[in-house]
């Protein structure tokens, strides 16, 4: 008889900011525990498009693996955003590529578009699928993922968790499918996701359906796997906690922090919110954050309006969104023969911008929640993609944080707003 599993090394808690000696101490411990010496190492950061205090870490792996490990390969999860350059990355990583290839670590983007890079490990079968969707899919998937993880003898994930529309939170598993996978499970889980729907499904703690879905093509990786889970400060890069161990667990326990500093909660629904978006986010692709984060706030007829002047594209890496537009999952099963050969990570997020709505062939489509952005891409190509438009010159955030009906969240889209006695 076995008696309860242990809990994961883990430093911080909700009510805590660690500071960079805490921080930097503990994960050289957890580095020094590893079984590295004379292996490959893979080790999945995120892009850009995440907080998290990649300098100070990527110090510190580099300090603890680069003199113990045959190659020492870190590998930006981009899943199917756009690529980092050098300049962007040397941002990211605190140091330049070149640099730290000269101490002996390869910096390379998760090249998604290159089939030469994704490599086979095994395929779900459809009545397992059907099984971990809890029936919402009934086919096969092909688990493909990057090479450098295949290769590796011992994989480790480094990134933060936050609440996500996707799968419910980020973080562990997720580095791998959809990080650095291949395009089928990352359009099957996508539209598995939303199917359940993003305002069902997001800051939902436990093993999500999708959950479910990438832990279960994780397990097909060869390599070991580890995990170092972050729960980051929002808005800033600073942590409130770091778990060790195995990718699951130390999911699970970072989790269970970020559910304590990443959700908010309102007492009454709000008529308009203004989600002022960071800098890091260059295109709606990833800027929808700002809405995802939002709708369970916002009551019935009411508004979203993404607030960032400085985006000018809907998506870098998924043109074919201005050709579909954006809709609620509704409008997609209704006339599935006429979508379901376009990718599905695209009607994924189609629906998550769309938020929650009704479709019918005769009375059309209507929405629950106005969604605006209030950006540098032309009124044309807004209202092409069934979105509203507003000039953000006209918008005065001081004059809108004054208003009782407005809520202005600056900055947006790391964390969620939620009713208070909402599941």
């Amino acid at each position: 008889m076995t008696g309860p599993t242990p809990p994961v090394p883990m430093i911080g808690s909700a009510g805590t900011v660690l500071d960079d000696a805490q921080v930097s101490e503990f994960v050289a411990d957890r580095l020094d525990r590893l079984p590295v010496d004379g292996r490959a190492v893979c080790v999945v950061v995120p892009d850009g498009t995440r907080s998290c205090p990649l300098p100070l870490l990527v110090d510190r792996i580099r300090r603890s693996l680069a003199g113990r490990v045959t190659r020492l390969v870190v590998l930006i999860a981009l899943g199917t955003h756009q690529p980092m350059s050098r300049a962007r990355l040397t941002t990211h990583l605190g140091a330049d590529p070149d640099v730290l290839e000269r101490d002996g670590v390869l910096v390379r983007n998760h090249e998604w578009w290159d089939p030469d890079m994704l490599v086979p490990v095994g395929t779900i079968p459809a009545a397992r699928v059907r099984e971990l969707s809890e029936g919402r899919l009934d086919q096969q998937v092909d688990v493909r993922i990057n090479r450098h993880v295949v290769e590796a003898d011992l994989a480790l994930v480094v990134g933060p968790v936050f609440p996500h529309e996707v799968v419910g939170f980020s973080g562990g598993n997720k580095y791998f499918f959809p990080g650095v996978a291949g395009p089928e499970i990352i359009d099957l889980s996508h539209w598995l996701g939303a199917l359940i729907s993003s305002r069902e499904i997001i800051g939902t703690r436990g093993t999500t359906p999708v959950r479910a879905l990438i832990d279960e093509a994780a397990a097909m990786i060869p390599a070991e796997r580890h995990a170092l889970c972050l729960v980051v400060r929002s808005g800033a890069v600073d942590l409130h906690a770091v778990a060790a161990g195995p990718p699951e667990r130390a999911w699970a326990a970072a989790a269970a922090v970020s559910a304590g500093t990443h959700i908010r909660y309102l007492d009454r629904p709000v008529q308009r919110v203004i989600s002022v978006m960071p800098a890091k986010y260059d295109d709606i692709w990833t800027a929808a954050k700002g809405f995802y984060k939002l709708e369970p706030v916002v009551a019935d007829g009411g508004e979203v309006v993404v607030y960032a002047p400085g985006i000018t594209t809907v998506s870098e890496s998924h043109p074919e969104i201005e050709q579909v537009g954006y809709h609620c999952r509704d409008y997609f099963t209704a006339q599935w023969e006429r979508f379901r050969h376009v990718g599905w990570g695209v009607l994924a997020h189609s629906t998550h911008l769309h938020g929650a709505g009704t479709y019918d062939p005769v009375a059309g489509e209507r929405a629950r929640v106005r969604v605006t952005l209030a950006t540098g891409i032309p009124r044309a190509t807004v209202e092409a993609v069934n979105l509203h438009h507003a000039d953000p010159a006209g918008i005065d955030l001081a004059a809108e944080r004054r208003d009782p009906g407005t809520l202005v969240v600056d900055p947006a889209g790391e964390v969620l707003y939620r009713l208070r006695g909402s599941s």
